[in-house]
């Protein structure tokens, strides 16, 4: 029998004139190491196709689920046609009618090489190799499972194998979440690194890389912070260090230029010179570097005093930049490395090039009691423990935790008073922490500065007084003030953040034994709270931070817990602008989405990142919540909150919304075609009117199809409008609409839900999650778009942010963001 040709199955399978795809052609180029691809492909069904470069062609299987990294997947792996080496570079749309007719992003690329013969191995059906990828790395393996000819096409099992730093479990990493997009599009370099830097994990003597990878490094950096504990915990591997009393620091260094931001991120690279020189001076290669700038004493203990009055007088030339973790550096992201390993790294980086204004944390080798009583009679602030193991977060955690020698904080300055004999110099500063959304007292301070900085924090506070306490009115009460300060004081703007020192809280709530350190310009006093020391964690949650990470939240798709964090994660860059300093309520699942829901849109529960708004923004409620960074986003996640929902107002103008929301609402026996047409009808309306639209799916049953405004009229008018636009289209068109709730009066036709546009009223924001069985998402999308759609749960968790992947570069609210628009003319044309 005469031997097929090669890639002759491929070819027969395509029309090269109507096709982008290459037409195929053996491979007779000698290449440096055999490539793989693995490419994304949404055609029918989203998969991924494997690709290994051998014989000239590149040998193909159809992956449904994508590879994983952990040892305990077992993804089925579909035989397929060979493919040309040429198609290792498209991407692109296969038209529709075409054999794999959809779109295809290059998802992966780099070379393998065989464990043993691996012609021999492709003949038993057990193939083992190396992949040096961008995303993947590490050893893996084919498995063949069925007999041959047992199906027109052979199934095998792609499996990644243990004994390697790669291998993960899913709940810990899912690569195909956390990496979706195209690497043409946000290219990574290889996933294993072979720089000096990126020993193998058997070697213990250099640093363990191995969860490194390749990033571009990014322009904007959260620290990670740590919790005050009470007690050192009991067990388990810390590193120890100095708690400096100083300004958190990070540099980015780019270019060889130094960069110099405070942990609010702020740019304070001018005030900091002579840091950023130096810093510049050592080359230390492109990365973000974690610190503390201190200015020492003559014992060489940190002086925070000092350190204030050399930033606020320009005399920074002995400002001393401890540094202490690496998480990016190299082209690489390390924040997933452990700290031991990103110390090292960092340690090596300044072991040839330290100067005086550079410095490296030293770690403490002695137990952590041992440690802070040493530091407490040098007068040192405390120290820091870190888990040695742990990754780099950008949120407050419990792997770094704090020991305090005294109970020292920040507090925001909401009066002072004149000193006897000397009106011009502050006698005490009267100090306040927000608790609830309220401001709440703390008593005062009146000693720890000299004369000169008490004429000047008199000069600096006089300017912001005001005749209206900031206080919350119970704060006001008698008793809670001294004689000596009641009827003396100026009340100021709560604007001045303070560090104190103290002995410690009387029962009603104030400070003891206090002594002012210094003024804090680093920190917002709006995040000012009073600290409260944890005990130390008893027990870790996963290694992502996620409790109960396997719980399932829907059972009609098996989704958990974990599924849903990964989802917010990865669509956070999209999701946070429609969050952002915005009241937002939340649906709660504790028990999954077949059990009791809970609708907050109170603090009930602390969650991680999720912010109490200002209590006078809502007059006699309870202070609002907002979500402003994906520590939010998770933080509420990880407290069983599956859908969110905005205001249509910002914090800035909580009473003048800045959208008007319709949403379609269909009554039983409405087909979906009735809706499409529905939010065209509401569109052409609004276009009538002079307004742009812009359309979402609901995550649900319906659309919602939001018209962004400038914020110039109350609620009350926004919601009068959105009531006679929804009025005239039931007079027009009776037969499709309804202006009034009801369910009797929804059958058969479309409610037009404008009392969305209500004072204190949500919608669904858009790319939440519902929860509904199958856990449908609101998508924003093109008006072209909507013929396409197959109902208002078109996308869900589980395909949403595949959608996204393939859309990268395109979004359709684009033009949104920019859009200004009055109801003026639109509300005279409508009453016409």
């Amino acid at each position: 029998m005469k031997a097929e040709r090669p890639l002759s199955s491929y070819n027969a399978k395509r029309d090269f004139t109507a096709t982008p795809e290459p037409a195929g052609q053996p491979s007779r180029k000698k290449t440096k190491g055999r490539t793989f691809v693995i490419q994304k492909h949404w055609a029918s069904r989203l998969h991924y196709d494997f690709r290994l470069e051998f014989d000239g062609v590149m040998l193909s299987w159809a992956v449904p689920k994508g590879p994983s990294f952990d040892p305990a997947v077992k993804a089925m792996a579909i035989h397929v046609e060979d493919h040309p080496v040429s198609y290792n570079d498209f991407e692109g749309s296969i038209p529709k009618g075409h054999y794999g007719a959809g779109t295809v992003i290059l998802w992966d690329r780099g070379t393998w090489e065989p464990v043993g013969d691996a012609r021999e191995g492709l003949a038993k059906g057990k193939l083992v190799f190396q992949l040096h990828g961008q995303k993947l790395a590490g050893l893996w393996e084919l498995v063949r499972i069925s007999k041959p000819g047992q199906f027109k096409q052979d199934h095998w099992l792609l499996l990644k194998k243990r004994g390697d730093a790669w291998a993960r479990p899913s709940a810990e990493y899912d690569v195909i979440t956390a990496l979706p997009d195209s690497i043409t599009e946000k290219p990574l370099g290889l996933a294993e690194d072979r720089d000096e830097h990126a020993a193998s994990p058997a070697d213990d003597s250099a640093p363990d890389l191995s969860r490194a990878v390749r990033a571009a490094l990014p322009e904007a950096l959260s620290p990670q912070l740590a919790t005050l504990t009470s007690t050192a915990p009991a067990d388990g591997d810390w590193i120890v260090e100095n708690k400096f009393d100083g300004y958190r620091m990070l540099a980015r260094v780019s270019g060889g230029k130094a960069r110099l931001v405070t942990r609010a991120g702020h740019d304070w690279t001018a005030r900091l010179q002579p840091i950023a020189d130096a810093l510049q001076a050592l080359k230390p290669g492109a990365g973000w570097y974690d610190g503390e700038i201190v200015m020492l004493n003559d014992e060489g203990v940190p002086d925070f005093n000092r350190l204030q009055n050399a930033i606020d007088n320009a005399r920074t030339q002995d400002v001393v930049y401890f540094l202490f973790d690496l998480p990016f550096h190299g082209g690489r992201d390390l924040r997933a490395a452990p700290l031991r390993s990103r110390r090292a790294l960092l340690q090596g980086v300044l072991a040839d090039h330290g100067n005086a204004h550079i410095r490296f944390s030293e770690a403490l080798p002695a137990p952590p009691s041992q440690v802070l009583a040493a530091a407490c009679r040098l007068g040192m602030e405390g120290v820091i423990l870190k888990r040695a193991d742990s990754a780099y977060v950008t949120r407050r955690s419990d792997t770094w935790v704090k020991l305090k020698c005294q109970r020292r904080q920040e507090f925001v300055v909401i009066g002072f008073t004149d000193r006897a004999n000397s009106p011009g110099e502050v006698g005490a500063l009267m100090l306040g922490y927000h608790e609830n959304g309220r401001l709440r007292s703390a008593g005062s301070v009146g000693t720890g500065w000299a004369t000169a900085q008490g004429r000047e924090l008199h000069r600096q506070l006089t300017a912001l007084q005001t005749k209206t306490p900031p206080l919350d009115p119970e704060e006001l009460a008698p008793g809670r003030w001294s004689k000596r300060q009641r009827g003396s004081e100026h009340w100021v703007k709560p604007v001045t953040v303070v560090e104190v020192a103290f002995g410690e809280w009387t029962p009603d709530g104030h400070i003891r034994h206090a002594s002012f350190r210094g003024v804090r310009s680093d920190k917002p006093a709006s995040a000012i709270v009073r600290e409260q020391a944890a005990a130390p964690s008893a027990a870790r949650a996963t290694a992502t931070g996620v409790t109960h990470p396997d719980r399932v939240i829907d059972r009609t798709t098996g989704l958990r817990k974990i599924d849903l964090v990964h989802y917010y994660e990865s669509v956070a860059e999209w999701m946070l602008p429609h969050l952002r300093q915005r009241p937002v309520s939340l649906v709660r699942a504790p028990q999954g989405i077949e059990g009791q829901l809970f609708f907050q849109k109170h603090s009930e529960t602390r969650m991680p990142g999720v912010v109490e708004l200002a209590a006078e923004l809502w007059p006699d409620h309870a202070p609002l919540l907002a979500i402003d960074t994906v520590e939010g986003l998770l933080g509420a996640t990880q407290m069983n909150v599956v859908e969110f929902h905005t205001w249509n107002s910002t914090v800035k103008h909580i009473d003048r919304p800045d959208r008007v929301v319709f949403d379609l609402d269909p009554g039983e026996g409405v087909a979906w075609a009735q809706l499409q047409e529905a939010a065209l009808l509401m569109r052409t309306l609004l276009e009538e009117l002079g307004l742009k639209s812009w359309l979402k799916t609901s995550g649900g049953k319906g659309l919602h199809v939001v018209v962004p405004l400038a914020p110039r009229l109350g609620s009350e008018a926004v919601k009068a409008f959105s009531h006679g636009a929804a009025e005239h289209m039931a007079r027009t068109i009776p037969q499709r609409f309804v202006a009034k709730s009801g369910a009797g009066r929804r059958e058969g036709r479309i409610f037009i839900d404008y009392l969305r546009n209500g004072h204190a009223q949500t919608t669904a924001a858009a790319f939440t999650a519902r929860a509904r069985p199958g856990l449908g998402v609101s998508m924003p999308v093109d008006w072209e778009q909507l013929p396409t759609l197959k109902g208002g749960a078109h996308w869900t968790v589980r395909t949403a942010r595949e959608y996204l992947s393939f859309a990268s570069g395109s979004d359709p609210w684009a033009a949104y963001w920019k859009t200004r628009q009055t109801l003026t003319t639109a509300t005279k044309r409508l009453m016409r």
